[in-house]
């Protein structure tokens, strides 16, 4: 239900048997206070008053700006507008002269005054606006020597209404503001998951069914000359095929941790059956598992990007960092202009901008761009724990040789 929107009567009807309101109580559960005026009714109709016509126009003026007062008081835009104090100011005037003018039973006019500025006045304002009426009540009590209580039982009775009626109307009115603040938080946490789960779903499936039609088309170009090879193809579609079900279950139930060294490995694999040479240069202490889980994330889509639109011939991975920071880059000599701009963030399509808000709610960032000699550059950077790391900067041992001097792993 919007925040400002009525409650229509099937939820006003819900919340009735639940015990609950729809919101502070209104402004009617104010309107019985007004028999405290009885007495000075009672004493205009026997003819107690003197100049009764002026008692009555006042007694009316106080009941009208009274009921006003109230019904303006619980509504928040009406509460804070100049015309509400100045009929606040206006009924105050009123009970004064009536109190001062008749004394009695009049003076009971002002616990209904404080009720009404408990209505309206907040805070600082409220306290000395009290404060003042139930002194005043006090005073001219004591100075009319006729009040219907004693002048201390008036004067707290002034005061404890005001009290008492804000106190309600404000600890009512934080409920609701709870209730709705509750409800925005749930709406924005759907709105979140529902985000995170179409992300997984992209990054799994893109994945996903790119190694699978790359495999396929490899397999096709295979059977005519070697089938036991066009079969292994075939072999890793339905292990692919498998695993990518698994992914999916796991990611549905958000229990999904991905490993780095997996997605390399299936990005080997990936690359290997698209005549793509792949190169992994690994260095640095061991990561923390969120750490691995949002890198494992950028391999899977950077490859996936690599396999799909680069036509290159060669991908490069290295990774390296510090006791702070962690930097995946993802290089391949595929299509790009050799003097084109250096990369920029956000650049890429729905993986690449899903994978930005992923590394940037981590405290981290990505950068993705033509490279400065051609091909595609995305450079990922993150936060890692420093605790985690013990082992140093041990370089792993390159397994697949060739012409690059730095350690590499192979396909």
């Amino acid at each position: 239900m919007p925040r400002d929107a009525t409650p229509s009567r099937k939820e006003r009807r819900r919340l009735r048997r639940e015990g609950r309101r729809p919101g502070p109580p209104g402004p009617y559960a104010l309107m019985p206070w007004l028999l405290m005026g009885l007495g000075a009714f009672s004493n205009l109709f026997q003819g107690e008053t003197p100049s009764p016509w002026i008692g009555g126009a006042g007694l009316l003026a106080f009941n009208s700006l009274y009921i006003s007062v109230v019904f303006r008081g619980f509504v928040k835009k009406k509460r804070e507008s100049p015309v509400t104090y100045v009929l606040l100011g206006a009924l105050a005037a009123v009970t004064f002269a009536l109190a001062i003018g008749y004394g009695g039973s009049w003076l009971l006019f002002f616990p209904l005054l404080s009720l009404a500025c408990g209505t309206v006045l907040r805070s600082r304002r409220l306290v000395l606006g009290l404060l003042g009426l139930a002194i005043t009540a006090c005073w001219i009590a004591i100075w009319r020597g006729d009040s219907a209580s004693t002048p201390w039982t008036l004067g707290y009775g002034t005061f404890i209404s005001g009290a008492v009626t804000a106190a309600i109307l404000t600890l009512s009115e934080t409920v609701m503001e709870l209730r709705d603040t509750r409800q925005e938080l749930a709406r924005t946490a759907v709105e979140r998951e529902r985000l995170r789960f179409s992300r997984d779903l992209h990054d799994l499936l893109g994945h996903t069914l790119s190694v699978i039609v790359v495999k396929s088309e490899a397999a096709r170009r295979l059977a005519p000359r070697d089938m036991d090879a066009a079969l292994s193809q075939v072999a890793d579609i339905e292990s692919v095929g498998r695993q990518a079900l698994t992914e999916i279950r796991e990611a549905v139930t958000g229990y999904r941790e991905g490993s780095l060294a997996t997605e390399l490995d299936r990005a080997r694999s990936a690359l290997t059956a698209a005549g793509i040479e792949p190169v992994v240069r690994r260095s640095g202490p061991p990561l923390a598992p969120q750490t691995e889980a949002l890198l494992g994330w950028v391999v899977r889509e950077a490859v996936t990007n690599v396999v799909r639109h680069s036509t290159a011939a060669r991908c490069v991975f290295e990774l390296g960092g510090g006791g702070e920071r962690v930097r995946l880059t993802v290089t391949d000599d595929g299509r790009g202009r050799p003097d084109g701009p250096a990369p920029t963030p956000g650049i890429g399509g729905t993986g690449l901008k899903g994978l930005t808000e992923r590394l940037a709610a981590a405290g981290g960032s990505l950068v993705a761009g033509p490279g400065p000699d051609g091909g595609f550059v995305v450079t990922a950077e993150l936060p890692v724990d420093a605790g985690d790391g013990a082992d140093g900067d041990a370089a792993e041992p390159d397994v697949r040789g060739g012409a690059d001097n730095s350690p590499t792993l192979g396909r």
